[in-house]
């Protein structure tokens, strides 16, 4: 749990203008991001762009592209404050998601590629 609060805290920045939908899309694909085995590095919410978020009857679509930044911090010794390293990794994530339309809606389906921002770049 104490991984997730300097992310938590770095998002909460960011996440002002998104939809309660698209910030746990954010939250999810960090979570993913950082549990692949090789990352080694916090990364931190850079950019959110090309959101998508539309509604039909079966639910919520979302569909989003997050930059990231790597940071000084390890994964496994993630700390309050961890600087941006501005010559390191910058990976993209393009997340799709589909939500059915409960109270709390739950994932139907999901979609994550992460890599190289040059790899994703929108065309």
């Amino acid at each position: 749990v104490s991984l997730w609060l300097p992310l938590a805290l770095g998002v909460a920045a960011v996440a002002a203008g998104q939809s309660p939908l698209q910030r746990r899309v954010v939250r999810d694909v960090l979570e993913y991001f950082h549990g692949r085995s090789n990352v080694h590095f916090l990364f931190k919410e850079r950019e959110v762009d090309g959101v998508i978020e539309r509604e039909d009857p079966s639910g919520t679509f979302v569909q989003l592209r997050l930059g990231l930044a790597q940071t000084a911090c390890r994964k496994r010794a993630p700390q309050r404050h961890c600087r941006v390293l501005e010559s390191r990794r910058r990976p993209t994530c393009l997340a799709c998601y589909k939500f059915d339309t409960s109270d709390v809606p739950k994932v139907l389906d999901k979609y994550h590629n992460c890599g190289p921002s040059h790899h994703l770049a929108a065309k």
